[in-house]
């Protein structure tokens, strides 16, 4: 009697507590806490990009890529070419930058040294305008100015080659193997990636506050010169004006090989993702890329 009266408690003990670890059902339970606990709304997000059809989304970008803040693909489209990348090169010139350690306060003066003599493209920053290192990282990332970036090589310890090496060697330990750098600014052809390798990228580039910063500036003011007033910037991602829109990180670029391009770190379905946009021959191509990827993925 004694005997029956124990197994009966032990029974009731086991019913209680609940099922026992390492069992399926167990398992099973851990699960759905584990759901719950992401909330429903997260759930169904989660299991609503499961289901995206990417027959779909039909995007005019040559090159395209949607990845989840883990790296894990949602969508590609010739994602593993290399292909220029022009002045998406920007956010890797960055991270060397930040990588060194360097005094961001440090004065650096623009000289004949950082023009361009590959596409004479322009500047605002003339012969001895004079600029911290951190406003030439700003004005690199959120305006895309090329003298700034080159004056960020040119006074890199080693100078220009050693900042290239560098910039090939960061690569490497990214894991980019489809990426080659030659110039710090991306204004050479030879500069080339695959939106697989630039998703890495982005992914490292999130972790540089800094970075993150600079290229979500909508505009800022510098004072390059003295006894002169300030040149306004603004940025090349009109993206940021758009109040649907909510972007971490981001950077565009133009050369006629690569075409507009465009990465970003932005919130879609109530999810941190990133995209990869390259070679689209229209101005406004990535934008209304951006556009059709950010309603396919919401619905």
């Amino acid at each position: 009697m004694k005997k029956a009266l124990r197994i009966i408690l032990l029974l009731i003990g086991t019913l209680i507590a609940g099922p026992w670890p390492g069992t399926t059902m167990a398992r099973e339970q851990e699960a759905k806490v584990a759901i719950l606990e992401q909330g429903p709304n997260q759930a169904l997000q989660s299991r609503h990009i499961d289901q995206l059809n990417p027959k779909k989304l039909k995007l005019h970008s040559a090159s395209a890529l949607v990845v989840d803040r883990f790296g894990n693909q949602i969508y590609d489209k010739q994602a593993a070419q290399p292909l220029p990348i022009a002045s998406i090169t920007k956010l890797m010139t960055a991270m060397v930058i930040l990588d060194a350690n360097l005094p961001m306060d440090e004065k650096i003066t623009i000289n004949k040294q950082d023009r361009d003599l590959l596409r004479l493209t322009g500047s605002r920053l003339k012969y001895g305008a004079s600029l911290s290192r951190g406003e030439l990282l700003k004005l690199a990332l959120m305006s895309s100015e090329n003298r700034a970036a080159s004056a960020l090589a040119r006074t890199f310890p080693g100078g220009r080659d050693a900042f290239v090496r560098a910039m090939n060697d960061k690569a490497k330990t990214l894991g980019m193997w489809q990426s080659h750098f030659v110039d710090p600014t991306g204004l050479d052809a030879k500069n080339i990636s695959s939106a697989e390798d630039l998703a890495k990228m982005v992914l490292a580039a999130r972790n540089y506050g800094p970075i993150r910063a600079a290229t979500t500036t909508r505009s800022a003011q510098v004072y390059p010169y003295r006894k002169r007033g300030p040149l306004n910037y603004n940025n090349t991602n009109r993206l940021l004006k758009n109040k649907a829109w909510k972007i971490a990180l981001s950077k565009t670029g133009y050369i006629n090989e690569a075409g507009r391009c465009i990465v970003m770190e932005a919130e879609l379905a109530g999810e941190p993702m990133i995209i990869v946009l390259l070679n689209s021959y229209g101005k406004l191509t990535p934008y209304g890329d951006s556009n059709r990827i950010r309603k396919w993925i919401e619905g």
